[in-house]
């Protein structure tokens, strides 16, 4: 096989405090049949690029088959076209996405109703019930809470790991980012002013008297606008679809995460796992940045 006939390269990525050794990644890929052209670590033990040739219908479960095959290590893979592999636009989801919280779970522990929201977010993610009746339902439960108290929450969440570089690496190489929420820009427009986003999309919370009124400013965008929202942010910059990433955790991020050109499942609900281009369950954030073959030390800290 001649170097230009390359077309696939699949990137093994270890969990956070985590390595594995060359020998590993050559076993799981020889036990999927892939004879690599070559490897290259981006980040020794850490990271690795391995480049091969297969039909471009074998991409969807080969990344299953290799993890499998590497039993107990503690590796996520991302098995991709070779082509077009930096990408030009990161449009991300928020909450257990980019940050560690879900915004609306974390207020109504405030006012002692933390279990009945937390389920209604987790059925919305799973795809169990609609996405704007479970946010409606939630919503109705804040009125009468101050923005200070939001603001004072806000304050405490945290970013997951990686977040931070992955967006000021890729705007660094010159990608936009934007952060799309289907949540709030009470929450959304911090966050991501803290994380250095280009652009901040969500939804509006009705206020009066400086309270939250339990009710949302039309029109409520849910998983349909974040696609939208992909698509208008691509073609206004007249890009590939093969040039566009995206990460989210939940079941309104399926749309946009299907029309990327790299759709990548982070932490995700069983359903959108399933469902995605790429999962990841072990590495960090910083694993999109080893899949647009970015070395450890190309990285921008924040």
């Amino acid at each position: 096989m001649s170097k230009s006939t390359v077309r696939h390269v699949a990137i093994f990525v270890a969990a956070p405090g985590e390595k594995f050794t060359l020998d590993a990644a050559v076993q799981a890929l020889a036990t999927t049949g892939i004879e690599p052209f070559r490897l290259q670590w981006l980040e020794p033990g850490v990271a690795l690029d391995t480049f091969f040739n297969v039909r471009d219908e074998q991409l969807q479960s080969l990344g299953l088959k290799i993890e499998s095959a590497l039993d107990a290590w503690p590796v996520d893979v991302i098995v991709q076209p070779l082509a077009c592999r930096r990408k030009a636009l990161l449009v991300a989801d928020m909450d257990a996405t980019m940050i560690e919280q879900e915004c609306l779970d974390e207020l109504a522990q405030t006012i002692g109703q933390g279990e009945r929201v937390a389920m209604l977010t987790v059925a919305a993610m799973r795809g169990e019930i609609g996405f704007e009746i479970a946010l409606t339902t939630r919503v109705a439960l804040f009125e009468g809470v101050s923005i200070e108290a939001v603001d004072a929450l806000v304050e405490r969440f945290t970013p997951s790991p990686g977040a931070g570089a992955l967006v000021a690496t890729m705007r660094a190489y010159g990608a936009h980012t934007a952060l799309v929420s289907g949540g709030f820009t009470l929450f959304a427009a911090p966050i991501g002013a803290r994380l250095c986003f280009n652009e901040v999309f969500a939804n509006r919370l009705e206020i009066e008297g400086g309270r939250l009124t339990g009710r949302i400013v039309p029109p409520i965008q849910g998983g349909e606008a974040k696609g939208e929202i992909l698509t208008l942010l691509r073609n206004t910059r007249g890009l590939a679809r093969e040039a566009t990433l995206a990460v989210g955790d939940g079941a309104n991020d399926l749309d946009m995460l299907g029309l990327a050109g790299l759709g990548v499942a982070y932490r995700a609900k069983p359903r959108v796992a399933a469902q995605a281009q790429v999962r990841l369950m072990r590495a960090d954030l910083t694993a999109l940045l080893y899949a647009q073959g970015f070395t450890r030390e190309m990285f921008v800290e924040t």
